[in-house]
């Protein structure tokens, strides 16, 4: 076959290898690494039509892949007001007053990222807001995207006007005479007043997609592991793969919620598989709790509030079942789980799952990659659990930017202070994981945190707020490596979707997804290191991002 792409005069760093490679170029064929060679050996096999680009001593990574994020409610969500910048309530209050200058009568405000340390020991509300939205239909999502503010005005509109009963762990928060105060707990409580928004047209929804995936595509990002598959998702993602648009390589994990019948588990199941080039069904999502922001985490011990006391699941047996029922149908699953009691059960949950599955095995089938299942975020587990991951084969998908973003050091953020120091020292423990022997692989939680990759491994090495490296680390001792965090963007999240064989390597006959950088993500220091320019991105070896300087 003919080759298509030849890239020159490369540093190869294969994250596997623990380095970078003698060869200095690469021939891709079919969308496959189909050589690696000295410059002039490669150079050799192009001919007039295959693409040839001189990288001039850039570096070439594995594709770099966001282990945990929402492409198209992420699409939607930051198309509106972004107030993660705000630090406190005068902040927030001119950032909406200035939006509400801007909005036609009677139109809906929307806004994002809305950080609950903004209203320092107040509890959140809307009437803290207020005049600003006084009359105005607003939905404020706090940065956690498990919670959010509705005015009094959307509201009414909504009609919602008191304390409602929901299947699941959600709340309509009400003050001491039953009237709600504006704060919505879950997804169950917030889609009481969502839904009485105006919606956006579905021409809308895919260019604010494709635009927020060119622009992923553009930090280096070749993959992500998506973890929802509402609506129209996966239609969304099939029209712009087969038009040719579709810039990522994306694994969807559809939601499983509370509640869920033999009916619902059998059309999960039936849905693994469906596919087109570049996006598959693969894997289930499922909550076990909520956040500790907000209190709906559950914890072993109720935080300072004493909240955060119950599983998302109303009966986290039924949830056992569940995941014993998919474990024997072959379906990987992904567990949202944060709180130490939510790890421990989901844990335990694997555990009877596959020990189960492993006493009734047939010993004539014969093997396959086997069920990698998941739990993601962990953010404060007991030393006794570490070892459970790596003996259990559970991955550990964590997020390090959240701990970089929404916690401080001397434990004054609502999170620390719900948690108390006991709990909140034991915050984002990548390194006792990393050491246990866990699979760790990262990821932005996107929309919740910024999704550029180089950010991401900083945030997993420096453990320092993004908007101020100049504060001191979060726990630094759960810091990695440089090495470990490019790992946990390449190496380790192709072996979470068991493509261990065809992804997250420089090798031959492995796929050409492929993340070109002007620095050295291994010597550059953490603190630079989110601002390395991206030069090159290509996925099966087509470019998705290429960088003028590149000419």
């Amino acid at each position: 076959m003919r080759t298509s792409l030849v890239l020159l005069s490369a540093r190869l760093l294969d994250p596997a290898s623990g380095g970078f490679l003698p060869q200095t170029a690469l021939a891709v064929v079919d969308g496959r690494i189909a050589a690696l060679g000295d410059d002039q050996t490669i150079r050799e096999l192009a001919d007039a039509a295959t693409t040839v680009i001189d990288l001039k001593g850039a570096v070439v990574t594995p594709g770099l892949v966001d282990g945990h994020l929402h492409p198209v409610t992420g699409a939607e969500l930051t198309h509106s007001l972004d107030l993660s910048g705000c630090t406190d309530l005068p902040s927030v209050r001119a950032a909406l007053a200035a939006e509400v200058e801007r909005l036609a009568p009677g139109a809906w405000l929307h806004a994002w990222g809305l950080d609950p340390n903004a209203f320092g020991d107040r509890p959140v509300g809307s009437a803290v807001l207020a005049p600003v939205l006084d009359g105005v239909p607003a939905l404020l999502q706090l940065f956690d995207a498990h919670s959010m503010l509705a005015s009094p005005r959307a509201l009414e509109l909504a009609g919602v006007d008191g304390p409602r009963t929901f299947a699941q762990a959600a709340e309509v928060v009400c003050d001491a005479a039953g009237r709600p105060t504006g704060l919505l707990l879950e997804d169950a409580a917030c889609e009481l007043v969502e839904r009485a928004a105006p919606q956006p047209t579905r021409a809308e929804r895919r260019e604010r997609l494709a635009a927020a995936l060119r622009a992923m595509a553009a930090n280096g990002l070749t993959g992500g592991h998506a973890m929802d598959a509402g609506g129209d998702s996966l239609a969304l993602y099939a029209e712009l793969d087969e038009a040719g648009d579709l810039p990522l390589r994306l694994r969807v994990a559809p939601w499983c919620q509370p509640g869920v019948d033999q009916d619902g588990l059998d059309a999960l199941v039936e849905l693994q598989g469906r596919s087109g080039k570049l996006w598959r069904v693969d894997g289930v999502k499922l909550f076990m709790d909520g956040t500790i922001d907000n209190g709906t985490a559950w914890l072993e011990r109720p935080d300072c509030h004493g909240e955060s006391t119950h599983a998302f699941w109303p009966d986290p047996a039924h949830y056992t079942q569940v995941i014993g029922q998919l474990h024997r149908a072959g379906v990987p699953t992904a567990t949202h789980a944060i709180g130490d009691a939510a790890v421990r059960h989901a844990l335990d949950s694997v555990e009877q799952a596959t020990s189960t599955a492993t006493a009734t095995a047939t010993p004539t089938v014969p093997t396959t990659i086997p069920v990698r299942h998941r739990i993601e975020h962990i953010e404060t587990v007991p030393d006794e659990m570490l070892h459970r991951f790596a003996e259990l084969g559970v991955i550990a998908s964590m997020q390090p930017t959240h701990c970089c973003d929404f916690t401080r050091a001397d434990h004054t953020d609502n999170w620390s202070r719900r948690l108390g120091e006991e709990r909140a020292d034991r915050a984002w423990r990548c390194r006792d994981l990393w050491d246990a022997g866990a699979t760790v692989v990262l990821g932005s939680d996107w929309p919740i945190a910024p999704y550029p990759p180089l950010g991401v491994m900083a945030g997993a090495r420096h453990r320092r707020p993004t908007r101020d490296l100049g504060q001191p680390p979060h726990n630094p001792g759960q810091a990695l490596t440089a090495l470990e965090a490019l790992r946990a963007m390449t190496v380790n999240p192709a072996f979470a979707a068991g493509e261990e064989q065809l992804a997250g390597r420089i090798a031959v006959g492995h796929r050409a997804d492929l993340t070109v950088l002007a620095a050295d993500p291994l010597a550059t220091p953490a603190t630079e290191l989110a601002e390395v320019p991206v030069l090159l991105t290509l996925l099966d070896g087509r470019p998705t991002h290429r960088a003028d300087r590149l000419g």
